[in-house]
């Protein structure tokens, strides 16, 4: 077969019709053996050098005689063939005007018109790499031009077309001509700089098509393709060119499409971007699978398989394995997933059957059950009314069971979780008891009745449900809400990094340790510590130096030592850290010497409250103090460790807070739910003392409480009933005034205030005024000394309270020792 290219010329600007170019190409009555046509029209002149702006129109050769090729339409059939257009072979093409080098079709599918999408390609044919100092690249400019003309491009066709931009179909395709000279982690580096531009435009994928070296300096093709198929983090995957047609959406993707429209993603979207089967994902998830599970004819779980989109309740439940370094066989959980798409996720009977054998598979297992919530709550129907509500019962009850009996069930809030969902999310991670974590994506909520019913009924609502039910207003402050995440990437993201730190194999006592670069004999005097308010130390052993911190009693931040004291090749994960009112108590999820600790420590500089502060209670959050929310805080996160994970508390802590306000929020309850978590702890736990302990925290955590604790305190720290200062100021009130009037300044102060007449007698009385103040302070500091000096760690060693007084720089080898030992004696027992 043969092409022919005829450049033709007309005085008129406007185009021939394509009647007429098709009555000239049987005019000139070709041989059989020309198939195409191609008439370029222009002005005089024209030559294949000077048409590239030129209208072009293509014919081929039918049965009939020639026709117009309307997939290549103005395009010249070499540029289509170079773009890859007839994979567009099921969608009829309109080409839309754009820059040079952008070329812009709105495409409709042939057999599903309703799938209207923009199709936008774009070639580089130049370019020039920026490189760093240190040899990575970091920009190539002609390609972030290309890329702005065409993303510029799309959004003139949502002006003039009306084109809506938020259906997440449309498709960027970039072809890098030249060879790039750059490996794979420096193309990533750069498509990751560029991949926020394309966000918001409602593109499912924007590919760059380039050359890749291989390891044998050979180059192959390879394309860089970004996805966002959460709605708001880009995913990169890099793969080999496609030549498979792009087909029209079916309807199970035009359903997929319409629930990203309005900020959701159907669940079996959430299955494919939460087990990745593609090596090469730049994700923090790593390969996975997942196996449904549904009722067969007889009413049992089985397995089941079947095309996306057929399920036929609103739950979707099955078995999901994750393959990490740590775990290679897989983390196995049993999932439950919420079908939006369907009535918004309502819960009826069939929904509720599916959630009790989903948790009675996960028990039966002796696997932690994660639930991708979004529900409308009970299904409200005209043929169905109290026995809905029976079944939400039956599953409240058996979560409760679940929970109670120790099994770990966590939430990922996907979306507006209303009525029966939040109560079922709450007895799941929020009582005291409970091992699960809340993950919360911005912008859903939990609610008990949505904005529009109370809006309707006359409650009090707010401006849209995340005000009533949101992470930043409510949930999160007051600690319902344990983590947030920015889209659904994130939130399984963070799930697997609780598990990396939880997650315990059937039959396995512990949850894995992992191999740590970090030496278990560092020096922890040697970390570093960043600069806090009204603290000037820069290392974490000018906390433990009497030099720079006699008596222990100068601010600093608590997580410097932490980290200080924490495997350093492993990143920690923080529990609760929007609570409002409970910051004095850091909740981390950690390794030390390889081995996952809930490692936590007591916040010891003083804080400034938000928000209302009551005239009854503190001004601010006193350093080592509880609080009721610091207290439950410390409660729950002791409850969430036991039975998986050994327990270690770093301590400065100097008693609870008894202010009119604080007994009022219950600080008693929460004081008391300390110690009963120390003493129904499962496992091992390492207690230090590095500051000052005093008081009814001393109780709470007293080596009493459990035989599985070892108490530990580093030299030149204070264990005490109450602090020596409020000891001499309230306790010892009588010592205290007999040495101020025993004290020479007074003593003489005073026989002069005998003998003073007139004016004198005034002048020495303000004297004697300051001195007592002087002699009030300065034996005040002594007796507290003295007092302190008796009740020191020493002391305290002896009659047993300490077990091991600790230099500073053996602080890491000595907890890392403790945990070991804690861990032998559990798995011996």
């Amino acid at each position: 077969p043969t092409s022919v290219e005829l450049y033709t010329w007309q005085d008129t600007a406007e185009t021939p019709s394509q009647a007429r170019l098709a009555s000239l190409a049987e005019a000139l009555r070709l041989p059989s053996t020309v198939d195409r046509i191609v008439f370029v029209v222009g002005p005089e002149g024209l030559t294949p050098s000077t048409s590239s702006a030129a209208p072009v129109r293509t014919f081929d050769r039918t049965e009939s005689g020639f026709a117009i090729d309307a997939q290549v339409g103005n395009l010249h059939p070499m540029v289509a063939r170079r773009l890859e257009l007839e994979r567009l072979q099921a969608f009829e093409l309109e080409r839309v005007d754009a820059p040079e080098d952008v070329y812009l079709f709105l495409g409709r599918g042939k057999d599903q018109p309703k799938d209207v999408r923009a199709f936008v390609y774009a070639e580089v044919r130049a370019l020039d790499s920026v490189r760093d100092e240190s040899g990575q690249m970091t920009a190539i400019p002609q390609l972030e031009q290309v890329l702005g003309e065409a993303l510029s491009s799309l959004r003139r066709l949502e002006v003039e077309r009306g084109l809506r931009l938020d259906g997440g179909s449309h498709r960027l395709e970039m072809f890098i001509r030249p060879v790039i000279d750059a490996d794979r982690a420096d193309l990533a580096r750069i498509v990751r700089k560029l991949a926020p531009a394309t966000v918001g435009l409602g593109l499912e994928q924007v590919n760059v098509n380039t050359k890749v070296a291989r390891e044998d300096g050979q180059w192959e093709p390879r394309v860089l393709r970004l996805t966002n198929p959460s709605g708001s983090g880009v995913k990169l995957n890099i793969d080999a060119p496609s030549t498979e047609p792009l087909r029209p959406q079916s309807p199970y993707e035009q359903k997929v499409a319409k629930l990203r429209r309005r900020g959701l993603m159907h669940p079996y979207e959430l299955i494919k971007m939460i087990t990745p089967d593609a090596a090469g994902m730049s994700t923090d998830i790593p390969r996975g699978e997942f196996v449904e599970h549904d009722f067969d004819e007889q009413g049992r779980l089985t397995v089941v398989e079947r095309p996306s989109g057929t399920n036929t309740a609103n739950i979707i439940v099955g078995v999901i394995k994750s393959f990490t370094n740590k775990y290679p066989e897989g983390m196995t959980r049993v999932a439950l997933l919420g079908d939006p798409s369907r009535a918004m996720g309502s819960l009826a009977e069939p929904e509720c059957r599916r959630i009790l054998a989903g948790l009675d598979l996960a028990e039966a297992m002796g696997v932690p059950l994660e639930w991708y919530a979004v529900s409308a709550g009970a299904e409200i129907a005209k043929d169905r009314g109290t026995e809905n509500m029976d079944w939400i019962s039956a599953v409240l009850r058996r979560i409760i069971e679940f929970t109670q009996a120790g099994h770990e069930l966590n939430v990922v809030v996907c979306g507006v979780n209303v009525g029966a969902q939040p109560y079922w999310n709450a007895e799941a991670t929020m009582l005291m008891h409970t091992k699960g974590i809340l993950i919360q994506v911005r912008g859903t909520a939990m609610v008990l009745t949505g904005k529009q019913a109370l809006d309707f009924s006359g409650g009090v609502s707010a401006e849209d449900n995340a005000g009533i039910g949101g992470y930043e207003r409510v949930m999160g402050p007051n600690g319902q809400a344990q983590y947030v995440a920015e889209d659904l990437g994130e939130a399984a993201s963070l799930l697997l990094k609780h598990y990396e730190h939880t997650y315990r194999v059937p039959g396995e006592r512990f949850p894995r340790s992992m191999a740590t670069n970090d030496p278990v004999e560092r020096d922890v005097c040697e970390s570093p510590h960043r600069p806090v308010p009204g603290s000037a130390f820069t290392t974490v052993g000018q906390i433990f130096s009497d030099e720079s911190n006699p008596m222990r009693k100068r601010p600093f931040d608590i997580r410097e030592v932490m980290r200080a004291v924490m495997d350093a090749d492993a990143e920690p994960l923080e529990r609760w850290r929007d609570m409002r009112d409970a910051e004095m108590v850091v909740t981390w999820d950690a390794h030390v010497g390889g081995h996952p600790v809930a490692l936590i420590g007591l916040q010891s500089r003083p804080i400034r409250r938000l928000g209302y502060v009551p005239a009854d209670g503190p001004q601010q959050w006193t350093a080592g103090t509880f609080f009721p929310m610091s207290s439950k805080k410390m409660a729950r996160s002791i409850n969430a460790a036991s039975g998986n994970r050994p327990l270690v508390v770093l301590a400065n802590l100097s008693g609870f807070d008894g202010s009119p306000e604080s007994l009022r929020n219950l600080q008693l309850e929460y004081g008391a739910e300390i110690g009963r978590a120390i003493v129904n702890f499962d496992g091992p736990i390492v207690f230090t003392v590095i500051s000052r302990f005093h008081g009814g925290a001393f109780v709470v955590f007293s080596n009493r409480l459990s035989e599985k604790m070892e108490v530990f305190a580093l030299e030149g720290t204070y264990a005490s009933v109450i602090g020596g200062a409020p000891a001499a100021a309230v306790v010892f009130a009588r010592e205290l005034r007999r040495r101020i009037q025993e004290d020479a300044r007074v003593v003489e102060l005073e026989s002069a205030l005998k003998e003073a007449q007139g004016a004198q007698k005034a002048e020495v009385s303000a004297r004697l005024t300051e001195a007592r103040a002087a002699a009030r302070s300065e034996h005040l500091g002594r007796l507290a000394g003295e007092y302190d000096a008796i009740h020191s760690v020493e002391r305290a060693q002896k009659v047993g309270s300490v077990h091991e007084i600790v230099n500073p720089s053996h602080l890491r080898p000595t907890i890392v020792a403790a945990i070991e030992r804690g861990l032998a004696r559990t798995l011996s027992t």
